[in-house]
């Protein structure tokens, strides 16, 4: 072993450690983040009953890998909610990215920006963008992470929830023709896991903080239909698992019966749960057996898609 090798060692087996079975941070974009305004300000982090970030600066992706021999070959792009003002991002995020590596799932936590904070051009179309292009870079390094490219699919709670089903509404097949090897990459998730959501800006039933914060107080007609993902369904809008509370007076159920009655009427697969309990953003629901029951839920529903494409 030369010299060189010597210094590098410690440097190539600290970055295995990172990539193989622990946490790996990406940022989403190299150079000028696009759509963005350098405002000076800093992103902030919370820490009190949960760990929440306001002001997202640097987009980014956190990676969670299950162990090689265990790993089903499935990946989840997680969106914690916070109603576009905040990231509840360890109740909502690295929590469920540790289950989910646990039952072998890949799991990449988003930290997206929000449109509150006057950093982005056009501030609604901010957290789209960058829920695309995490999927086409978990996509463009599926083999590397050891993840099958046809099996990754967006999870969301809240306004996480409206984001994820905006991705699952709301995206393209790539451009080959891009320089970007990157933007090459299909940004359609194959699956969505939508945990109480946020889906509808024109119905009654709609979270008035979400949309606030998302469009602003006098959105344009326009605006409100593209982003009511009910009314976006499409025949290759994918499959869809939902999870929520019937006493959720945060997020009303009619959110999420108002998407799955649109993916119904699209003949896609849809599976639906409503507990009687639980609330608005229970997480895992570690302190109640009762509502801590969706983890097996949705381990038996991802099992039961994963199979050969």
């Amino acid at each position: 072993m030369n010299k060189l090798q010597r210094l590098l060692l410690p440097v190539l087996f600290t970055f295995s450690i990172t990539i193989y079975g622990q946490e790996c941070v990406l940022p989403l974009y190299t150079g000028v983040i696009p759509n963005s305004i350098n405002t000076g300000a800093k992103e902030k982090i919370e820490v009190k009953e949960i760990i929440s970030i306001s002001n997202v600066q640097n987009p980014d992706i956190s990676v969670f890998l299950p162990s090689k021999r265990f790993a089903t070959g499935q990946a989840v792009i997680i969106c914690p909610g916070g109603g576009y003002w905040i990231l509840a991002y360890d109740i909502e995020g690295t929590d469920i990215a540790k289950y989910l590596n646990s039952i072998g799932v890949a799991a990449i936590v988003l930290k997206y920006r929000l449109p509150t904070y006057g950093n982005c051009k056009v501030p609604h179309k901010a957290p789209l963008m960058d829920a695309q292009r995490a999927m086409r870079i978990v996509r463009k390094n599926a083999q590397r992470w050891n993840i099958e490219p046809n099996k990754i699919g967006i999870m969301g709670f809240s306004a996480g929830g409206h984001l994820a089903s905006t991705l699952g509404t709301h995206f393209d097949y790539g451009d080959i023709s891009a320089k970007d090897s990157v933007e090459q990459q299909s940004c359609r998730p194959d699956f969505m896991i939508l945990m109480y959501p946020v889906i509808t800006f024109t119905d009654p039933s709609s979270h008035s903080g979400s949309h606030e914060a998302l469009l602003g107080k006098n959105p344009d007609k326009e605006l409100l239909i593209y982003y009511s993902n009910e009314l976006q369904v499409k025949e290759d809008t994918p499959p869809a698992f939902f999870e929520l509370a019937d006493n959720d007076t945060g997020v009303p159920a009619e959110n999420s019966l108002l998407m799955y009655k649109a993916l119904r009427a699209k003949k896609i697969p849809a599976e639906l749960h409503i507990i009687s309990e639980g609330g608005h953003g229970f997480g895992l629901g570690l302190n109640n057996e009762h509502i801590g029951t969706w983890t097996f839920n949705l381990r038996q529903w991802l099992k039961s898609i994963n199979v050969k494409k």
